[in-house]
């Protein structure tokens, strides 16, 4: 039973589910966090092997981009959809059938053969895969508002361990042949499945998918956009998580790798450890620092502290660009690892305290897609900005945007500490 409060679109919420339910979900979620970001990460170092047979050598980079890319533009006009039909059907069926997907993608990577071979396994996964935006919305509907950070943060731990596992195996695998390292992504993908279809009950009751109907219109992306965003209790929160993954994006693009081969030339094997250190640095921080951190201090002020050190991440690259000594890289590590591992968990904690319950799903795929789009457009402004216009300039630009997010953040606080006193006065999760 969920109980609107009737200011400004905050939303009360009464007990519903049972500490069995809850118990058993948080486990499978955290395994399938874990064991979806091994799969994705397992491909990553065969990739390139994949795409030079049915390319000139010129153009293998190019390709390589390409099919990156197109999983992440799938993924920004799936993710919504995908997150709508779960609060329609429920989470449990969508979420094996976006694990479905993604097997069949690598199996038909592993295959290959020819070149659109390797884009429809890409385009298939991109499809499917908005299974972290229905893992973030299952996790929301089995837990209380005020404990949803931390569990956010173990999940966001699970991936981190997924994403440093996962590249290691698929070089190891690839001894084997290039194809290997696709065929145990899907093995993994298919275990998976079979551990939910035994694991995995459904979080939303009969009554609960009811609130949302069915129409044609649920494949629409664009409607869905336009719903979240006008939403007024999580439009500034929306802005915060553009503000926050558009700057980025320029990391995962691989932009300070660049940027440390430059001014310090430094070679694969320090860049590799570089990003070791940011990952295992945001792990400690997501599983372990921010559930504790949560007890004592609010999501808005981590997410704003978050804010505040990714900006500083960045001015130390600033610096890095202008004056070449290693201390700033070094700053960059702890402050990036800290920043992130703050703002991740406490920026989803806060947007799923502001969201009704019979829209998690939508919201949370919306969101993935906004990030999507960041992850598409950001890398190219970032690669643009750094090759014509300085070393510096993406990087202060960058923190500039950061501080755009704090600014984004404050005005949020108002509908912020709303919708905290409704969801402290009737909680939802576990019991």
């Amino acid at each position: 039973m969920q109980t609107d409060v009737q200011q400004e679109g905050v939303y009360e919420e009464t007990p519903t589910k049972k500490s069995a339910l809850g118990t058993q979900a948080l486990i499978f979620m955290m395994i399938t966090a874990l064991l979806s970001a091994i799969g994705f990460g397992i491909i990553s170092p065969v990739v390139p092997f994949l795409v030079r047979p049915y390319v000139a050598q010129a153009n293998v980079a190019v390709t390589m981009g390409w099919v990156t890319s197109i999983y992440a533009l799938c993924q920004l006009f799936a993710a919504p959809v995908l997150g709508a039909l779960s609060d329609i059907w429920g989470r449990r069926w969508l979420l094996l059938l976006c694990l479905l997907g993604s097997a069949i993608g690598y199996f038909l990577m592993g295959i290959g053969g020819a070149l659109w071979v390797l884009i429809l396994g890409r385009v298939i996964d991109g499809i499917t895969g908005g299974n972290f935006s229905i893992l973030a919305a299952y996790i929301a509907d089995v837990t209380r508002p005020e404990d949803r950070g931390k569990y956010f943060g173990q999940l966001g731990a699970m991936v981190g361990v997924g994403f440093i596992l996962g590249p290691v195996m698929g070089g190891f695998l690839a001894r084997f042949g290039i194809s290997a390292p696709l065929y145990a992504a899907a093995g993994i993908t298919l275990l998976n499945i079979v551990l939910g279809l035994f694991a995995l009950p459904e979080s939303l009751s009969k009554e609960q998918r009811a609130q949302s109907q069915f129409d044609r219109s649920v494949f629409n992306p664009l409607q869905h956009f336009v719903k979240i965003f006008t939403m007024k209790q999580i439009f500034w929160l929306l802005i915060v998580m553009f503000c926050y993954t558009l700057p980025f994006s320029a990391i995962l693009g691989g932009l300070n790798g660049i940027l440390a081969i430059d001014t310090l030339g430094w070679h694969a094997e320090q860049i590799g450890y570089m990003m070791l250190g940011v990952g295992c640095v945001d792990i400690l921080m997501q599983g372990v620092l921010s559930g504790m951190l949560l007890k004592r201090f609010s999501e808005a002020a981590l997410t704003i502290s978050g804010l505040i050190c990714v900006a500083a991440s960045y001015v130390s690259l600033t610096l890095l660009a202008i004056y070449p000594f290693p201390l700033f890289m070094f700053a960059m590590i702890a402050l990036w690892g800290i920043g992130s591992g703050l703002i991740e968990p406490a920026s989803r904690g806060l947007l799923s305290r502001m969201t009704p319950p019979e829209d998690q799903g939508v919201v949370n795929g919306s969101s993935q897609s906004i990030q999507s789009l960041c992850l598409i457009v950001g890398p190219l402004l970032a690669g643009w900005a750094y090759g014509y216009l300085g070393r510096s300039v993406p990087f202060l630009v960058g923190a500039a945007i950061f501080l755009l997010g704090i600014v984004a953040m404050c005005l949020a606080m108002p509908m912020v500490r709303r919708a905290v006193k409704a969801s402290e006065a009737a909680p939802i999760g576990i019991e």
